[in-house]
C-alpha cells in the first residue's frame, strides 16, 4: 500500500483581535491530523505566549539571516514587526501526511498563494468594528494610538479577506468558528481532484 496523502497547507489570516489563535487552538485540539506552522517573528511576546509554542521570537538581525539564506517560504513586515513561515518545517510536516496551519498576515498569503498552488485560504473576520475595537482595548497590551492603527489596518484587510479568500468565517461565536473552520478542513480533504488522484496513486486506476 502507499504511503498516506500529503496533507493539505491551510493558510488562515485575519485582523488583529479577530480571535484566530483562539480559533485555532481548539481546531488542534479537536483534530488529531492538524499541526500548527509556528512562524518566526521580531515582535515581542505576549503575556502567555510560549517561544516555540506560538512562534518562535528572534531578533532582526537572526530573522533577516534566515531570509538571506532562502528558509522562508513567505515573509512580511506587519505593524513594524517582522513574520516569516519556515518552508522546511512546512514541507516536512505535510510530507509525513499532516494538514498544516500557517497563521500568516495578508502580505505573507500572497507570496503563499504562488509557492503553495494546493492551499486553502481562510480569513477570519470580527463581527464588527465595534466589537475589535472593543477586544483588542480588553487586551490591555497597546495603547490607544496603536489600536487605531490596528482598527485602520483592520478594515482594509477586511476588503482583501472577502476579495481574495476561498472561506471567510465570522467569529461572532468561538464554538460555531471552530466548527467552520473544521468543516472546510474536512471538505477540503475530499474534494474532487484530491481524490482521484489518491487513487489514481493508490490503485493505478488512470
Amino acid at each position: 500500500m502507499s504511503e498516506r496523502p500529503a496533507g493539505i497547507p491551510f493558510v488562515v489570516s485575519g485582523p488583529s483581535g479577530c480571535g484566530k489563535t483562539s480559533i485555532l487552538r481548539r481546531v488542534l485540539q479537536e483534530d488529531e491530523n492538524v499541526r500548527f506552522s509556528v512562524s518566526h517573528t521580531t515582535r515581542p511576546s505576549r503575556e502567555g505566549e510560549r517561544d516555540g509554542r506560538d512562534y518562535w521570537f528572534v531578533d532582526e538581525a537572526s530573522f533577516r539571516e534566515r531570509v538571506a539564506a532562502g528558509e522562508f517560504l513567505e515573509h512580511a513586515e506587519y505593524q513594524g514587526h517582522l513574520y516569516g513561515t519556515s518552508q522546511t518545517a512546512v514541507e516536512d510536516l505535510t510530507r509525513r501526511g499532516f494538514d498544516v496551519i500557517l497563521e500568516v498576515e495578508i502580505m505573507g498569503a500572497r507570496q503563499l498563494r504562488q509557492r503553495l498552488g494546493d492551499a486553502v485560504f481562510i480569513g477570519v473576520l470580527p463581527p464588527s468594528a465595534e466589537v475589535l475595537a472593543k477586544r483588542l482595548t480588553g487586551r490591555g497590551s497597546d495603547d490607544p494610538a496603536v489600536i487605531e492603527k490596528r482598527l485602520e489596518r483592520a478594515a482594509e484587510e477586511t476588503r482583501e479577506l472577502r476579495e481574495e479568500y476561498d472561506y471567510l468565517v465570522v467569529n461572532d461565536d468561538l464554538e460555531r468558528a471552530v466548527r467552520q473552520v473544521l468543516n472546510v478542513i474536512g471538505a477540503s480533504r475530499v474534494r474532487r481532484e484530491r481524490v482521484v488522484k489518491a487513487l489514481r496513486d493508490r490503485l493505478d486506476c488512470g
